[in-house]
């Protein structure tokens, strides 16, 4: 095997995912929302985004587990029931057994509308048309009680700190990821990430 094949996406990502899973489940504020999410029994159901991406920063930047103080993006893939209407109605359930989370819940079977997307197959393909790579991340907890990891663009990015746009967002929508990276701030939170803008 050569240098590049040891570190591309498919050689490291089991090794990866693994080392997030183990870091949300030993997390005492994660861990029991995705519990509470599970009990939901919705289809194609993960926690993403900011609750993964900036629990690993952390971790790389040798701190504990920031607070949730943003959105807890809940995202789930269900074409025969995708109304906001639902959608809301499960935030409100999830907000009455934990009131200090702000919840999003949002089925991706109707996003695609939002973003001017064709039709989106399933919660990952929804999110590798997320606007960074290391946002497309998302997990749950399965059945028999293990965590597990959703991330359809890889998770090297992520593990190395690497703020990079997904390919839309690096071309036509690219107004959109530099509006993200202002507002959000996230190397000023985490010094140690880099900038790729390819």
């Amino acid at each position: 095997m050569s240098p590049a094949d040891r570190h591309s996406p498919r050689q490291r990502y089991p090794e990866q995912a693994a080392r997030v899973a183990a870091l949300i489940a030993a997390d005492p504020l994660r861990w029991p929302l995705l519990q509470q999410v599970q009990a939901l029994g919705l289809d194609d159901c993960w926690i993403g985004a900011g609750f993964v991406r900036n629990a690993l920063w952390d971790h790389l930047h040798g701190r504990a587990c920031s607070p949730l103080d943003s959105d807890v993006d809940v995202i789930w893939f269900d074409r025969q029931r995708c109304s906001a209407e639902l959608d809301r109605h499960l935030e409100g359930m999830l907000r009455a057994c934990h009131p200090g989370i702000d919840w999003s819940v949002k089925n991706q079977a109707r996003m695609h509308l939002k973003n001017g997307d064709l039709p989106y197959t399933s919660s990952a393909d929804a999110m590798s048309h997320w606007p960074e790579t290391a946002t497309a991340v998302a997990v749950r907890r399965s059945a028999d009680g293990a965590c597990e990891v959703c991330a359809p663009l890889g998770l090297d990015d992520l593990f190395d700190g690497v703020i990079r746009p997904t390919p839309r967002f690096a071309q036509d929508r690219r107004p959109i990821f530099l509006e993200r990276l202002q507002a959000k701030n996230w190397q000023g939170q985490w010094p140690l990430l880099r900038l790729q803008e390819r």
